[in-house]
């Protein structure tokens, strides 16, 4: 691919990082091959940065700051842009507002919730599904999945509340050596304060309800306290604010989170499923 096309095809926030590091580093009388050793990269790596073939990762922006930044603090305010457009571009929208919500309320049918997955789960769930993606872009997408975690350390803290679906549990993602870490790590995380894990039943239709058959929802709730709701479906998305839409799946979360296991019994049954996993 030419240069010229692997510009027009980034996003604002790489271009800009690849044009500021090359003027800073031509400005350091530096080339590709002196500006990589002094970050730990290869010539090539720095060169594919400079013409927009590969995104900066996360580390390569801190040590660019580190090294030329010239105390400018701009690579250091890209890292949060870069990332973002490192998401598929219908969820772009929708990882700034999980990054500065004030409060989220999950139901996840398919998979484990992207925010409590382990690096390997989120490896091997990229990874296998379809379209085929090359080992970079898996490893991207891995990058800025993982740094969405952020959340759970985040101050103001966020109240974050999680439901899966039995289904989504047991589907076995990777090996099971990959489902046991990430059984074990969504255990740990659902003894946070600020976090809540439930778990629906598989047979909860036995009972002759089931508020969840028609799949996930997120709810948010943003800094200025409004209300949204995401959905996904087949890698499209809709992103709904208007309050009587958002009022009615808020009841029918409400009636979703009846239906499922209390919190400490959840917490039991991922234990147990962790100890199958031998």
């Amino acid at each position: 691919m030419a240069k010229a096309d692997n510009k027009a095809m980034a996003g604002g926030a790489t271009r800009l990082v690849s044009h500021l590091a090359r003027a800073l580093r031509e400005k350091e009388n530096l080339t590709q091959k002196a500006l990589g050793e002094k970050l730990g990269y290869t010539g090539s790596a720095i060169s594919a940065m400079e013409t927009c073939a590969q995104p900066p990762s996360d580390q390569m922006l801190v040590k660019l700051e580190e090294t030329i930044g010239a105390g400018l603090g701009v690579f250091e305010e890209a890292r949060e842009w870069v990332r973002l457009e490192k998401f598929p571009p219908h969820f772009q929208d929708f990882a700034l507002l999980e990054e500065q919500a004030l409060s989220l309320y999950l139901f996840e049918t398919q998979a484990i919730y992207g925010l409590f997955q382990t690096e390997s789960y989120a490896r091997a769930l990229i990874a296998g599904g379809f379209p085929v993606l090359s080992e970079r872009r898996v490893e991207e997408l891995v990058e800025a999945r993982m740094a969405r975690a952020a959340l759970f350390d985040r101050e103001p803290v966020a109240l974050i509340e999680l439901i899966l679906d039995e289904a989504a549990l047991r589907r076995g993602i990777g090996s099971k050596d990959i489902m046991r870490a990430q059984y074990e790590h969504l255990a740990e995380l659902a003894q946070r304060r600020n976090v809540s894990v439930q778990v629906l039943p598989l047979d909860i239709g036995f009972t002759g309800e089931h508020a969840g058959m028609r799949g996930g929802m997120y709810l948010v709730e943003t800094p200025n306290h409004e209300r949204l709701v995401y959905m996904e479906m087949q890698g499209e998305s809709l992103l709904l604010s208007a309050p009587p839409k958002v009022s009615m799946y808020s009841q029918q979360y409400a009636r979703i989170r009846t239906q499922a296991m209390g919190r400490r019994n959840s917490l039991a049954f991922i234990e147990k499923l962790a100890g199958e996993q031998q």
